[in-house]
């Protein structure tokens, strides 16, 4: 049995609070947040092990724990990943890994040095529509893919201290969302050559306006043109891709009410072929944290690697230092983590 603590009890900590809840492989002996009654009232929820709630990490750290699962603002993670690796437990960290990929990469050194197992919760790659898009067109579906388009985005988010708002702490729109499409489409099509990106919101500061939207051209080493769009400015939240391919298209879109559509193109006739995919009964989300303890537990290599999560903060990078130059930016892989 894997006993794990959570820290953070945001939308994400609550997440995997309650997904490590629901799983007969691992004990939630703990839940930590600055909020003492809403730790408290988690811990009473959930039944952890004495109903142990925390205000600080450290506090907690001082149990005896197998995974330390950290939901954390971006800035935050490193310092509490370390404290992780410092007793010997497995981290669990949500995306993005870090702020800066200096630090992400930082992140990885020191679990590796410690002997700390790094999951990062990089869900898209558990989304089923992803995972069937991406076997569709390894399984040559719809031919040589040549472009590209991704959407992804929302309202802007609310935490406490407005931490999203801030750049340096959350890296705006391209760093926090558009990080999902820039790990899916590393995981499809390979390494990025360069990227020219441009947005509205700015990336510094504070976002006073609570609004930013992103443009994201990427040039893949395999000759893949992707484009992305990332936006913090709508009501309701969308995702949708499309891939066009030397054969047909590809297409997803979340507000369609099939969720998956390959069309093969076929010269004199009409129509095409629609694959529709319905989601699983277990969210992506817990999907996810399951398929993280069962590595745990066999001492397999995750779906994910910690860096997968590097390269991911990496070409997130790249897009904000395109937008403050305006200029394409050329990424050059030569720091070999594993």
């Amino acid at each position: 049995m894997v006993r794990v603590v959570v820290v953070g009890l945001g939308t994400m900590g609550a997440v995997h609070a309650r997904s490590f809840a629901k799983m007969e492989n691992a004990d939630l002996i703990g839940v930590v947040d600055i909020n003492e009654s809403r730790a408290d009232s988690f811990a009473k929820e959930l039944d952890t092990l004495g109903f142990y709630s925390f205000t600080d990490a450290k506090q907690a750290l001082g149990e005896r724990i197998d995974v330390v699962s950290v939901c954390l603002p971006t800035d935050l993670h490193p310092s509490y990943v370390k404290e992780a690796a410092n007793i010997g437990a497995d981290v669990i960290c949500e995306k993005p890994l870090a702020r800066t990929a200096k630090a992400a990469e930082e992140i990885v050194r020191y679990c590796k040095k410690k002997g700390a197992r790094l999951f990062v919760g990089h869900v898209v790659r558990f989304f089923p529509e992803y995972r069937k898009a991406k076997e569709a067109v390894e399984a040559g579906r719809i031919g040589d893919v040549g472009v590209v388009r991704t959407t992804r985005g929302g309202a802007f988010p609310k935490a406490s201290e407005n931490w999203y708002a801030d750049y340096d702490r959350s890296g705006g729109v391209v760093l926090d969302l558009l990080v999902h499409d820039f790990d899916f489409l590393r995981w499809t099509f390979g390494e990025v050559e360069r990227i020219y990106a441009k947005n509205i919101g700015g990336v510094a500061g504070i976002n006073e306006q609570a609004k930013e939207y992103a443009l994201v051209s990427i040039r893949f080493k395999s000759g893949v043109i992707a484009h992305l769009e990332g936006s913090w400015a709508h009501k309701q939240f969308r995702t949708s891709f499309e891939f066009a391919g030397r054969d047909g298209i590809l297409a997803y879109d979340s507000q369609s009410a099939q969720p998956l559509i390959a069309e093969k193109s076929d010269a004199g006739k009409a129509g095409g072929v629609a694959v529709p995919e319905s989601p699983l009964k277990q969210s992506p989300y817990e999907q996810e944290l399951r398929h993280f303890i069962a590595c745990i537990e066999k001492n397999e290599q995750p779906l994910v690697t910690a860096e997968d999560a590097y390269r991911a903060v990496e070409i997130a990078e790249a897009a904000l230092e395109s937008i403050k130059q305006d200029k394409p930016i050329t990424l050059h892989v030569q720091t070999v983590l594993s």
